[in-house]
């Protein structure tokens, strides 16, 4: 039975992915919980908890290696994040370091001690879940500045994905960063964002996990490493068609402009 790791399991999409891919896809999940205890589950057996991950810690990839020890995973999903908006004059020193660290430091220290204990090895995905925040060619002037740590950790996450995808690719490890929709979530609601909700085309977690997992276990693998993807399209991208042109939107997966 193929696995998948889900890092960041107990909320928004990394909970609706633990469960899509026990009960649509029967895979076995490996799932991380931040705290001592894991939450409930609805499917025990198939769904291997593995407690006390935090990325802000710098021992996460060990930690993470520790708890998987003698398992071997097919894919690797890293959603967690932290997002806290900021304006100009009023930015945020502790947040920033926060929103860094959780997006594109900790990932580096899972994936390479996750490579180290050989838990990930040839033919296996690693999917670093970002934003088209992320994308600086995407940025326009109708949206404005602010929230820089945000899109400036969304930016670094897709560059350690690049970089990562050169030193993995001789392992035969398929590595991108993916915008997963926008979503009606706590993290979105919790920012203001729900009032965007309905305009901006937000998916619930569940539909966004579906064509998430999907796109990554039919669609993604060597050929694709190092790429940005939104598998949704670009219904949900604000600045597409100003930035990009009407006549480049789609429905249905979409490499993204770094």
């Amino acid at each position: 039975m193929p696995s998948v790791l889900i890092v960041g399991a107990t909320r928004g999409l990394g909970k609706a992915l633990t469960s899509y891919y026990v009960d649509t896809l029967s895979y076995t999940v490996y799932a991380t919980s931040r705290s001592h205890a894991p939450p409930e589950s609805p499917a025990p057996d198939q769904i291997s908890w593995i407690t006390d991950i935090d990325l802000s810690k710098p021992s996460v990839g060990q930690d993470l290696a520790t708890g998987l020890k003698g398992k071997s995973v097919n894919t690797v999903i890293i959603t967690a994040g932290y997002f806290a908006t900021e304006d100009f004059g009023n930015a945020k020193w502790d947040e920033q370091v926060k929103m860094y660290t959780l997006s594109s430091v900790a990932p580096i220290f899972v994936v390479q001690e996750l490579v180290k204990s050989s838990i990930i090895s040839k033919g296996s995905k690693v999917i670093l879940v970002s934003s088209e925040s992320g994308s600086i060619t995407l940025r326009h002037e109708q949206e404005g500045g602010g929230n820089y740590g945000h899109h400036g950790s969304k930016a670094a996450l897709n560059m350690v994905a690049k970089q990562l995808s050169f030193d993995l690719k001789d392992r035969g490890i398929a590595v991108a960063s993916i915008h997963p929709s926008f979503m009606r979530t706590e993290m979105t609601k919790g920012v203001g964002f729900d009032k965007f909700w309905d305009d901006g085309g937000a998916l619930e977690p569940g539909d966004a996990a579906r064509i998430t997992a999907d796109w990554v276990e039919h669609d993604f693998g060597m050929e694709k490493t190092g790429t940005y993807w939104a598998p949704r399209g670009t219904r949900d991208i604000g600045n597409w068609d100003v930035v990009m042109g009407k006549d480049k939107a789609k429905e249905g997966a979409v490499e993204l402009p770094w």
